[in-house]
């Protein structure tokens, strides 16, 4: 009987997901598992096995591990989906199966940025009054209801999916996917009159162009910082991920 190939679950939907995915799918002894959460309408698929959707918590992924037999677990997922990187702790703890955690480098500040950063949603809304008028607010469409009470303040909204729920009454939103060139953000910031932007510190080249635009406008940037995450083994891009999962397996095809 052949034995079965080893297998691994990319928790995902970032662009190190997809990288590493597409590295580990071309390996011919290796099963490849991504799940998306599901929170985008038309996600970016990435290659080998996809699933979609959550798996009832720490305890319903723990067994899934176990049905599925999967052999290591990477964590991929947004630097702020601290939710699901607990599960995936918590699984991956009471399973015995390693995790690697993929964390991209935060942004940082240069001296000539003028950020403030914040620990929420919450205290980046009390922070807008006293520092413009015109908010370029990119936090994702999760969240607005921190910014609805702002009733004078105007918000150009940008989000990859249609938002629900409540909003600010003063806004504009348009629908756009990254990456976003620092050009085409300058045009946009400056063609809205932007005076403060709003964005999470998620890292990454694919959206910073807007920190440069904010840089070159002079304009003050509020920067939510990213939530504490649980312990587990760290790195930080997709290549390091392929290295130490192959290590792990030592004896299959995909080595």
């Amino acid at each position: 009987m052949t034995a079965a190939r080893p297998a691994v679950l990319i928790l995902g939907g970032t662009s190190e997901a997809r990288d590493l995915a597409s590295r580990l799918a071309a390996r011919p002894g290796l099963r490849v598992v991504s799940s998306l959460a599901g929170r985008v309408r038309d996600p970016a698929l990435p290659a080998g096995e996809v699933r979609v959707g959550g798996f009832g918590g720490a305890e319903g992924l723990a067994a899934w591990l176990t049905q599925q037999q999967i052999s290591a677990v990477i964590d991929a997922t947004h630097p702020f989906a601290a939710g699901m990187s607990a599960n995936a702790a918590t699984a991956c703890g009471l399973t015995g199966i390693p995790l690697l955690r993929v964390v991209r480098p935060p942004w940082q500040p240069g001296d000539d940025d003028n950020w403030r950063e914040v620990g929420s949603l919450t205290e980046a809304a009390h922070l807008l009054p006293a520092l413009g008028r015109r908010v370029f607010l990119t936090t994702g469409r999760q969240g607005l209801a921190a910014f609805a009470p702002l009733r004078h303040t105007w918000f150009l909204i940008r989000c990859v999916d249609p938002p629900d729920g409540p909003m600010p009454p003063l806004r504009e939103v348009i629908l756009a996917r990254g990456p976003y060139a620092a050009a085409a953000e300058l045009a946009l910031m400056r063609q809205h009159r932007i005076d403060v932007l709003v964005t999470k510190n998620s890292g990454g080249e694919l959206t910073a162009g807007k920190l440069a635009a904010a840089r070159d406008l002079g304009i003050t940037v509020v920067m939510v910082r990213r939530p504490e995450l649980a312990r587990a083994l760290r790195c930080s891009c997709a290549a390091d991920a392929e290295s130490w999962l192959l290590r792990r397996l030592p004896r299959s095809g995909a080595a």
